[in-house]
């Protein structure tokens, strides 16, 4: 009997695990469905920048891209930025399995400009991609993507395709170095 169920668990592993590979692989030819787990194409992003222009995530396909939500008020997030500075000038311009070069998409749930673009400045975070809609936790973006709490992230390829979730300190690093391209 417990041979029966070890065959059935592993088959059921094997299933799953052949149905991850292909909803990550959209080269296969398969959909990949929009959603927000590993292995999803995470939905698109349209949101104002400091100066007010319309910026898209989808903008930036071709590129490893980490979508992060922070806010000038929150001490983690803050904490956090200077990890995400140093990833970023490590990794701007390499190339990685599914992507060239690397950015980040930072969507601040300020609700004031005003504090938002002395974070950005006094955090010197050097990337072109900062949007907001300016409403805090009433930010439609943000009650889509289901985000609670702050930083989050979302790491995704060059398909737009969740490669990591939540990566803090010298997880996104690492998660870089191994997607990177040898």
């Amino acid at each position: 009997m417990k041979k029966i169920k070890l065959g059935v668990i592993l088959f059921s592993f094997f299933i799953s695990l052949s149905t991850f590979a292909g909803a990550a692989n959209p080269a296969n030819g398969k959909a990949v469905k929009e959603g927000y787990e590993i292995g999803d194409k995470l939905p698109n992003i349209v949101a104002k920048s400091i100066a007010g222009n319309d910026i898209k995530l989808s903008s930036l396909e071709g590129k490893l891209v980490l979508v992060d939500f922070w806010a000038s008020w929150c001490p983690p997030c803050r904490a956090e930025n200077p990890r995400m500075v140093e990833a970023y000038d490590k990794f701007k311009n390499q190339n990685f399995k599914n992507g060239k070069g690397f950015t980040i998409y930072s969507f601040s749930l300020d609700t004031k400009q005003a504090n938002w673009k002395a974070a950005v400045a006094k955090d010197k975070l050097s990337w072109d991609y900062h949007v907001s809609e300016l409403k805090g936790w009433h930010s439609p973006t943000s009650n889509k993507f289901g985000i609670r709490s702050i930083p989050s992230n979302f790491l995704i390829d060059g398909d737009g395709i969740i490669l990591a979730k939540n990566l803090r300190g010298e997880k996104l690093e690492l998660i870089l170095q191994y997607y990177q391209k040898k």
